[in-house]
C-alpha cells in the first residue's frame, strides 16, 4: 500500500555522555521513511541544500525509499545542534539553522497524491495543512508536532489535529498544548479536537496510546547501552505507520501491535549515533525483539474463584 511522509532532512550535530557525532544524517523525514522502509513502500517528502552529499540521497534509494519529492535548492542544508545529559529524554538545543527549510513549500508529486497513508512529521502546521490539500482519499493519517509549533501556532495546528487520525506527541507537548498537567486529562482533551487516536511517546517510560474509550500502554524496551536518542520518536513513527500500512490492518488489535513494532524500532535507533544501527538492522532482529516486547508484559488471568 505504501506511505507518504513529509517532513525534514537535516545534519545533525549532538553531544551525548557516550560521545559525539557531527553533521550526521537526519531529520524527521530521514529518521521515519528509514524505520517504515523495513514494512512497507515509502514515499519521502523534503528539502535539502546544495551541500547534501549524494551519498546521503543513495542511502535512502537503497532502502527503496522513493525520492522524488526530495527537492533541492540553492543554499544550505537544515542543520540542528544539541546535547543529551545523562537524562537522555531531554535535549539541550544549542544550534537551529533553518537554512533551505524557510524556503520548502511541499509539492506532492502526482503519484504521491493517491496515497492512502500519509505522515505529517514535525514541520510548520500551515505546511502540514498545505499538503493535506494535495492528497485525495488517504486511509490514514498521522501528524506529529513540537513545542514550537504549540507555542507559535496554536489555532493552525488544531485547525491540523481536526483534520487528522492519529496525533503522536511527547508527553511535554501534550501538557503543553492543553494545560493540563495530567496527562490522561490532557489526552483527553487533545482527542476532543477531533483526532481519533493520540499516541504519547514518554521516552524511557514508553508509550500511552488513547482513544474516546480505551487506553493502551506499552513499555520501552529495556536497554543496557543507549547512544543517541536524536530521531527515536520519529523511528517510532516510522515503525508504527509502516506496520500500518504494510498490513492494512487498522483494527484495534493491529494498531496496538504496530505500537510495539513502532517501540521495537525506536530502541534499535538509540544504540548508535545517527542511523549507524538501522543501516545495520535486519528484519530478523526486529522479530526477535518484537517477540521480546510481548515477554516483558506478559502475565497470567486470575485463577477462578479469585
Amino acid at each position: 500500500m505504501g506511505i507518504v511522509v513529509v517532513g525534514t532532512v537535516a545534519f545533525d550535530t549532538v553531544e551525548t555522555p557516550f560521545g559525539r557525532g557531527e553533521n550526521v544524517l537526519g531529520g524527521s523525514a530521514t529518521y521515519f521513511s528509514t524505520s517504515a522502509s523495513f514494512f512497507t513502500d515509502v514515499s519521502l517528502v523534503a528539502v535539502v541544500g546544495e551541500d547534501f552529499p549524494e551519498e546521503h540521497v543513495q542511502f535512502l534509494q537503497s532502502r527503496e525509499i522513493n525520492t522524488d519529492g526530495l527537492q533541492r535548492i540553492p543554499g544550505k542544508t537544515f542543520h540542528w545542534s544539541g546535547r543529551y545529559g545523562y537524562d537522555l529524554n531531554e535535549a539541550q538545543t544549542l544550534d537551529t539553522q533553518l537554512n533551505v527549510l524557510m524556503e520548502f513549500r511541499p509539492d506532492l508529486p502526482e503519484s504521491y497524491r493517491d496515497a492512502e497513508f500519509l505522515f505529517l512529521a514535525n514541520i510548520d502546521p500551515d505546511l502540514q495543512l498545505e499538503v493535506l490539500s494535495q492528497v485525495r482519499k488517504p486511509k490514514l493519517v498521522a501528524c506529529d508536532t513540537m513545542n514550537f509549533w504549540i507555542s507559535l501556532k496554536p489555532e493552525v495546528l488544531k485547525k491540523v489535529l481536526q483534520k487528522v487520525d492519529i496525533v503522536v506527541i511527547n508527553e511535554g507537548e501534550a501538557r503543553q498544548l492543553t494545560g493540563e498537567v495530567n496527562l490522561v486529562k490532557a489526552a483527553r482533551r487533545i482527542i476532543a479536537l477531533g483526532c481519533k487516536r493520540l499516541v504519547v511517546k514518554r521516552g524511557e517510560y514508553g508509550v500511552l496510546m488513547f482513544t474516546p474509550d480505551s487506553v493502551f500502554a506499552a513499555p520501552a524496551y529495556p536497554l543496557e547501552e543507549v547512544f543517541d536518542p536524536t530521531g527515536a520518536g520519529d523511528t517510532f513513527a516510522g515503525g508504527f505507520m509502516g506496520y500500518l500500512a504494510g498490513t492494512g490492518n487498522l483494527t484495534e488489535d493491529g494498531i496496538r501491535q504496530a505500537i510495539v513494532f513502532g517501540s521495537v524500532m525506536a530502541s534499535f535507533n538509540v544504540e548508535d549515533f545517527s542511523l549507524d544501527r538501522m543501516k545495520r538492522l535486519e528484519y530478523r532482529e526486529i522479530e526477535a525483539r518484537y517477540r521480546s516486547f510481548k515477554s516483558l508484559t506478559h502475565f497470567q488471568d486470575l485463577p477462578e474463584g479469585i
